[in-house]
């Protein structure tokens, strides 16, 4: 795979504990360090769940011919009240 890295170059500070990793990651795959953040990053990506924005079941789906239904409380009156 050919990577166009003209303008992106990351920095990182590694604790030690997480330089011997990828110290011992390079000798065994023969990967530049920056082959391994590339493969590292594209591994999280793909395990990490697709979020998806939230959004209201129904929104716009019914015309109640209300235009502040949702901002005045008088519509919500005795809602839920059992009815005698």
């Amino acid at each position: 795979m050919v990577y166009d890295m003209s303008d992106h170059v990351v920095q990182a500070r590694l604790d030690d504990a997480t330089a011997k990793i990828l110290a011992r990651l390079r000798r065994r795959t023969g990967l530049s360090d920056s082959a391994l953040v590339r493969a590292g990053l594209e591994r999280l990506c793909e395990e990490l769940p697709t979020t998806t924005p939230r959004s209201v079941r129904g929104l716009g789906a019914f015309a109640s011919g209300e235009p502040d239904l949702g901002s005045d409380k008088r519509h919500l009156a005795g809602f839920g009240k059992e009815k005698r």
